[in-house]
């Protein structure tokens, strides 16, 4: 039975198809490692940023060979210290030594996004400024309305100097304005109205949300649609929406994001570079398996990519980048059989060793399935692979190499008739 299908914006379904993307992080704790919930007011000076061969072109080069469709640059962390010069404060890499005080970190990132195709996007933390002491409201240092007015001041100039934004990253969402909070959501419509906002304020055209854990970890179902009643996710409070609701009424995808590297400390999270922590950039293996865990599960991974003292993406990071990459292009790139079609059962003709079946539902008409069934033939005999709930954009199972006659899709439960624009079989290394 028909029932009414939640649909993506345009903006949604082409972040969908991005796939993966990158988060990069660069701040004052590169140079001077500190704890801003422990050290709310005590910020290290800006003088302290002064990298030596800032190379935004070498992040983005290190992205595309990953494979990253879209950039995350993290213009102001938690710390307050802004990578772009502001009329807000003089907290920003205009008060400190790199190049004389007249860079624009987040200028040159818009640049090489544009000359290695990469989809530009910017995190602003608006909840957390440890300079400010703001941690959620204000702490003391200056009344929630001034800092208002810096935060109003800042997305202005990052939403009008640099171009069409691909996506917004709003880390903990932000605080509302019945709750005493900016009005982001006028700016964001007028300025950015057609930028994918994660965490973003009630009201955001195109909004994504976060998966719940910082380890490339979506669950089993993972529905871009969610319900935003009583008791849902924010961003500035309540808890996560995990795996969504099949009959939710907004669209609202989940990002998986993780760190690059292992975390030596816990406030540090994996996110920034520390000297001497190159034994916990995590190995190529590990980031496929979180592929599967994410892009395999209907949502984005978001990688973070830590900058070291030098403003360079360190060479160990690199590499595996690269490897990762390579790893995908080969379980990925060339499918042994592939089908479509509008129906709720199809079956592919496959006679080959197989590691991994590919199901994907065109979006644009929204996800359609709640329920389906994956199964083999193997000699004329007939037996269940995996079942599940969600589909969406993407969904992989992975199997032991098995030599397989033909798979068929069949679908139990569906709001319309399905749209799988993809049913395919791969064979790569086991």
């Amino acid at each position: 039975m028909d029932t009414k299908i939640v649909c993506p914006t345009p903006e949604q379904a082409e972040w969908a198809n991005c796939e993966l993307g990158v988060i990069i992080h660069m701040d004052l704790q590169t140079f001077q490692p500190f704890d801003f919930r422990e050290e709310l007011g005590k910020t290290p000076s800006p003088q302290v940023f002064n990298p030596s061969s800032l190379d935004t072109d070498q992040w983005l080069e290190a992205a595309v060979s990953m494979g990253a469709k879209y950039a995350v640059l993290v213009a102001k962390h938690c710390s307050g210290f802004s990578l772009f010069p502001s009329a807000a404060h003089d907290f920003t890499v205009a008060s400190s030594p790199w190049k004389n005080g007249k860079g624009d970190v987040v200028a040159d990132f818009i640049t090489s996004c544009k000359k290695y195709g990469v989809k530009p996007g910017l995190y602003y933390s608006a909840c957390c400024n440890a300079h400010f002491q703001i941690d959620g409201t204000a702490k003391g240092k200056m009344s929630q309305a001034e800092y208002n007015k810096i935060v109003i001041t800042q997305l202005t100039e990052l939403w009008t100097r640099y171009g069409d934004l691909f996506e917004i990253w709003f880390d903990g969402g932000v605080l509302s304005v019945e709750k005493g909070g900016a009005d982001i959501v006028s700016l964001l419509h007028k300025l950015q109205p057609t930028a994918n906002v994660f965490q973003g304020p009630t009201g955001t055209r195109s909004l994504l949300r976060w998966v719940g854990n910082e380890d490339g970890n979506a669950p089993y179902d993972c529905f871009s649609t969610v319900d935003m009643g009583e008791g849902t996710f924010d961003g500035a409070s309540g808890t996560p929406l995990e795996g969504g609701d099949p009959y939710g009424s907004i669209w609202n995808p989940a990002e998986s994001d993780m760190p690059n590297r292992y975390a030596h400390l816990a406030y540090q999270g994996g996110w920034f570079w520390r000297e001497g922590e190159d034994d916990t950039v995590i190995p190529a293996e590990k980031l496929m398996e979180k592929y599967y865990y994410s892009v395999g599960r209907n949502t984005n991974l978001l990688l973070g990519m830590v900058i070291d003292n030098r403003g360079m993406f360190p060479e160990k990071d690199a590499a595996v980048f690269r490897e990762f990459g390579e790893m995908i292009k080969e379980r990925f790139s060339s499918p042994i059989a592939e089908t479509s079609g509008e129906t709720n059962i199809i079956t592919l003709d496959v006679n080959a060793d197989v590691t991994d079946i590919v199901i994907s539902e065109d979006i644009r008409f929204g996800e359609r399935i709640t329920d389906y069934k994956l199964e083999k033939c193997i000699g004329g005999v007939w037996s269940e692979l995996a079942s599940g709930r969600c589909i969406g954009h993407k969904r992989i199972h992975r199997i032991d190499k098995t030599h397989i006659d033909s798979l068929r899709l069949s679908v139990n439960e569906y709001k319309a008739v399905p749209k799988i624009c993809k049913f395919a079989a791969y064979c790569g290394k086991n």
